[in-house]
């Protein structure tokens, strides 16, 4: 039992961690600028984006697990791009993955874009805001079965929460 369990922890951890991610990957970043409606350069980014922020939306980079404020979060709302302000996920469809990053079932249609990443050497499908291109983390198909069957693994960092009034 104990052998599964760290297993499964490791799994957990290589799925949306890995030093692999922590190199810059110019490419993605070159072609995402000029894919979405919202277009800046880096020194643009690096201005408005808090040194996190910048690192994990603008060159594919990830938080460490279990540091986002977010996982706490409860209450009723939006999550929304931290570069943008897009709608991206609804407080109703987030779930504990026990992962350490915030995980969610589903997006808000459209507001997310798609694409595949290679980083770690086994095709991953990453998630963009669809209007800015800012990484957002990786969607898994070992959420919740009663629902989606989706886990969206995002970046805390990546998000800004927006209470409902």
């Amino acid at each position: 039992m104990r052998t599964i369990f760290l297993s499964f922890l490791c799994i957990a951890f290589l799925s949306c961690n890995s030093k692999a991610q922590n190199k810059s990957d110019n490419k993605t970043t070159k072609s995402a600028k000029s894919e979405f409606p919202i277009s800046k350069t880096e020194a643009e980014w690096k201005a408005e984006l808090t040194d996190a922020e910048f690192y994990v939306l603008r060159k594919a980079g990830t938080e460490r697990p279990f540091t986002s404020d977010l996982l706490e979060i409860k209450q009723k709302g939006t999550y929304v791009c931290a570069a943008c302000g897009t709608p991206l996920f609804k407080s109703e469809h987030k779930f504990d993955s026990g992962t350490g990053w915030p995980s969610f079932d589903r997006a808000i249609e459209g507001n997310v874009a798609y694409g595949v990443d290679n980083k770690i050497g086994v095709p991953r499908d990453e998630e963009h805001c669809a209007n800015c291109g800012g990484h957002l983390g990786h969607v898994f198909d070992d959420g919740p079965s009663e629902t989606t069957g989706k886990r969206h693994c995002i970046n805390g960092v990546a998000l800004d929460f927006v209470p409902e009034s």
